[in-house]
């Protein structure tokens, strides 16, 4: 009876030492193994057997972690006081550098995060950060990638969501976008006069050389006027026109005056 009941404790002390030795990882999951306290392999995924007392394992994902980094208090080069907020994409490359060389990767990651988006969008002004966000992203993600490929980790994306200014800025802004849509407009039609002034100074010295064109477009004038359905058209005659009437005139009369005694 003792005997019978012994090994029934046994057995079920066997069993539940059995059940304490296995562990089941996904296929995302890996399992980093220490025994007696040192690192011994890297197991899964699937069915590991573990030696209860003597041997421990650490669960680590491999899948893609998405990390939102909260809102900071940035201020750009230009001295304006802004609050940006990203998001953080990174996974597991090495579970046993994710496990050995950092207590916390996920904490670690986060907070490296929020100094290096300080510490790089600090160094540019507000409109490169309102237009330059593709540039900027890249920049913040080779620096986390670099700094955390000592962990084991892979940082692969960085996004920039929102860019908060004070509503006082937001107006500086928009007066300045309008400023600068004047100034462009003023250049605009300075160019357009600038243009149709030296097309007209060509015109006159076409027509200077030509007066037989200059006769033509004075004919053409008289043509576009005409077509008005005007009572009365006041049309200037050119002297070189003129002139040789004059002239003749004054030929005519000449003699008479001659006579008179």
């Amino acid at each position: 009876m003792i005997g019978s009941f012994m090994l029934a404790l046994l057995l079920i002390l066997l069993l539940l030492a059995l059940a304490a030795s296995l562990r089941v990882l996904r296929e995302y999951e890996r399992g980093v193994v220490f025994m007696l306290g040192r690192f011994l392999a890297v197991k899964g995924p699937g069915l590991v057997l573990l030696i209860p007392a003597f041997q421990q394992m650490v669960r680590v994902s491999l899948r893609l972690v998405v990390m939102d980094i909260p809102k900071q208090d940035v201020i750009t080069r230009d001295n304006v006081s802004v609050k940006v907020n990203a998001v953080l994409y990174f996974k597991v490359v090495d579970p046993q550098h994710a496990v050995i060389r950092v207590e916390n990767y996920l904490m670690a990651t986060s907070q490296l995060a929020q100094t290096t988006l300080r510490a790089v969008l600090g160094k540019h002004d507000l409109d490169a950060l309102l237009s330059e966000r593709d540039r900027l992203n890249l920049d913040v993600q080779k620096i986390l990638d670099t700094q955390t490929d000592a962990w084991g980790i892979k940082v692969t994306n960085v996004e920039i969501k929102d860019v908060d200014i004070d509503l006082t800025m937001v107006r500086a802004i928009a007066r300045q976008a309008e400023a600068e849509r004047e100034r462009r407009a003023k250049v605009i039609h300075a160019e357009g006069e600038l243009q149709a002034a030296t097309k007209l100074s060509e015109a006159a010295e076409i027509l200077g050389r030509h007066p037989q064109a200059l006769q033509l477009r004075y004919l053409e004038t008289l043509t576009v006027i005409a077509a008005d359905k005007n009572s009365t058209i006041v049309f200037p005659l050119p002297l070189d026109i003129v002139g040789p009437l004059l002239e003749a005139a004054k030929a005519r009369l000449a003699p008479a005056s001659e006579v008179r005694p």
